[in-house]
């Protein structure tokens, strides 16, 4: 946690992965970030993974550092409620985030009669205002029939929601990017990031669409190799899996002479007629030439024995593990400052982030946990929207908003 935009107000009403993340990361860079979700949560408080008592792991953790406030959004008073969080008044507020959809009672027309400099980002599926979610519009882009085996037809899912968190850090760049420009006069606007147009121009900017374009077909599945340069995994003799990565000349060389291959690859070189030395293209066009010699290279020592040697040699190398074993990764879980174990409204305690990045010249401020749905219903509607007791008592009496469960 930071205080680098400590005083903004930012109002969200989402759900998901991508306009929670928006939130999360501005929450965690200082902002006072105030989530509306329905009474008894929305489409994404009960998604897995799920605690032993029920709580949605996935929901606490994206809404770290946040605080609830719980609205019934079906009722026309509820509805008013949620315009006038996101349009409420003050030089840093009139901040909201959201993937509602563009028309409805949260359009930018709607709450800019409230308030003519709102500035609000909208995560969309398709920029035409189809619904899409990450995986289909991961499926759209050809992605998942470049993934896998070589030898093998069938679409291969990411796991990671990669467009969902490349649009979320995306929406907060252009939040931010949009209060300069209200800060120096230029009023307030509406961003609209579609899942679709982030990936699209993602898939573009990465050169896949140019080659697909040279080409006439797009790129075809490799497997673990990388594309356009010499990297892939090699199983050691006692079985275990290292990724090895030469992209610069000294990766390369290191990585053969910790290999004891270099007078090997150097007469490939000589019956080819090529150098491997500086051209990384040339590494990966004859890839099928060096394997072998790197695959016994590998299968004739233990890791135990290899890995030091890369490491002495500055050699690119990682070792694949599950998740298990990255929790005892010091740089990873272990002694990472980035982490810190609290408790959670699951009840649960375990580690948990805070601003990814560092800043050597800031202290980092305590993580903070996600709110219990609610937790901050009163406490908004006072400070915020200036509701009196009186008010905020009837709004409960007719059951318009809730506090915390059981409260």
């Amino acid at each position: 946690m930071y205080d680098l935009l400590k005083g903004l107000r930012v109002i969200e009403g989402s759900a998901f992965v991508a306009a929670p993340t928006c939130g999360l990361y501005l929450a965690q860079f200082g902002a006072e970030v105030i989530r509306f979700d329905n009474i008894g949560g929305g489409p994404d408080f009960r998604r897995w993974p799920l605690s032993e008592g029920g709580d949605s792991l996935y929901w606490e953790g994206l809404n770290k550092a946040k605080k609830s406030i719980a609205i019934d959004l079906g009722r026309p008073e509820g509805r008013e409620l949620a315009q006038r969080l996101a349009a409420a008044p003050g030089e840093e507020g009139g901040l909201f985030v959201t993937n509602f959809p563009v028309d409805g009672f949260l359009s930018y027309e709607t709450l800019r009669k409230l308030r003519e400099d709102l500035i609000c980002v909208r995560v969309m599926g398709w920029a035409d205002g189809a619904q899409g979610m990450d995986y289909t519009i991961n499926s759209a882009l050809g992605l998942p029939l470049m993934t896998g085996p070589a030898d093998d037809e069938r679409p291969v899912n990411h796991v990671l929601a990669a467009w969902d968190l490349l649009t979320g850090a995306y929406c907060a760049f252009s939040l931010v990017s949009a209060l300069l420009a209200r800060m120096r006069g230029q009023g307030g606007r509406e961003i609209r990031a579609p899942l679709s147009d982030i990936g699209a121009a993602t898939m573009a900017n990465l050169g896949f669409v140019a080659e697909t374009l040279q080409t006439g077909v797009q790129r075809q599945r490799m497997g673990n190799d990388i594309f356009g340069a010499f990297g892939r995994d090699f199983t050691t003799r006692d079985g275990e899996k290292l990724m090895l990565l030469a992209i610069t000349p000294k990766q390369w060389s290191k990585a053969l002479e910790a290999l004891g291959i270099a007078g090997q690859v150097a007469a490939v070189e000589t019956r080819l007629g090529v150098s491997f030395a500086t051209n990384e293209g040339l590494r990966f066009t004859h890839r099928a030439e060096l394997y072998p010699l790197f695959e016994q290279a590998f299968a004739a020592k233990d890791a135990r024995e290899l890995t030091p040697a890369f490491d002495a040699g500055g050699v690119t190398w990682g070792a694949y593990q599950t998740l298990e074993a990255a929790l005892d990764d010091r740089r990873l879980y272990k002694d990472n400052p980035l982490f810190e174990n609290i408790r959670h409204p699951s009840g649960l305690s375990y580690p948990a982030p805070g601003a990814m990045a560092t800043i050597p010249q800031d202290a980092r401020k305590p993580v903070a946990a996600a709110p219990r749905l609610g937790q901050h219903t009163d406490e908004v509607l006072a400070d915020v929207l200036k509701l009196s007791s009186g008010e905020i008592a009837r709004l409960h009496d007719a059951k318009v908003v809730a506090g915390p469960e059981g409260q």
